[in-house]
């Protein structure tokens, strides 16, 4: 096979958390009044998400591997309230965090990562860190703005797929996982 087929046959996936509706039309407000102060790039309101694990290009025939290691995961309902928009300098992303990460959020994403690597599928393994980006290619502002706060209730989780357009990511979720 050739390396343009091999490419053509993998797929950029990661595990995230999806929004409802109330949280996603809030985050997409804070996104637009942070936008007025950084400028930037703002996802599409569909697009925001929660990284879990991001694994990076997976060859198809790795994809049910990918699946079976996440139904060993249960995810438990909670809620996380973002309350706190950030700037990192580095990646010039603005991003809304939580003062406060629920424990269950945590294990998660500690049993997810736990999970992927017994089944020896690859993924960033840099620190969990929850947060949702909210602008890419921002300005510094010179203060953050205190935000209403965010309630989200955490459902569950998915698997997604990442699919790079001219106008930014797109994302597709695959499949889920409910919260127990």
């Amino acid at each position: 096979m050739s390396p343009g087929a091999e490419h053509a046959r993998a797929a950029r996936l990661f595990f995230a958390l999806w929004p409802g509706e109330g949280a996603r039309a809030e985050l997409t407000a804070w996104s637009r009044e942070l936008h007025r102060l950084c400028g930037g790039r703002a996802p599409h309101a569909r697009d925001l998400h929660l990284t879990l694990a991001f694994l990076g290009s997976v060859p198809a025939e790795r994809v049910e591997a990918v699946e079976r290691a996440a139904e060993d995961v249960v995810a438990r309902a909670s809620t996380l309230v973002l309350d706190q928009p950030g700037y990192w300098k580095h990646n010039r992303i603005v991003w809304a965090g939580a003062s406060v990460v629920p424990a269950e959020l945590d294990t998660l994403a500690a049993e997810l990562r736990e999970a992927l690597a017994r089944a020896a599928v690859a993924f960033d393994a840099k620190r969990f860190v929850s947060h949702v980006t909210l602008l890419r290619d921002a300005r510094e502002p010179r203060a953050m703005p205190a935000l209403v706060p965010i309630r989200w209730d955490l459902e569950g989780f998915a698997l997604a797929r990442s699919s790079s357009r001219a106008n930014g990511a797109r994302y597709e979720v695959l499949r889920s996982w409910a919260a127990r």
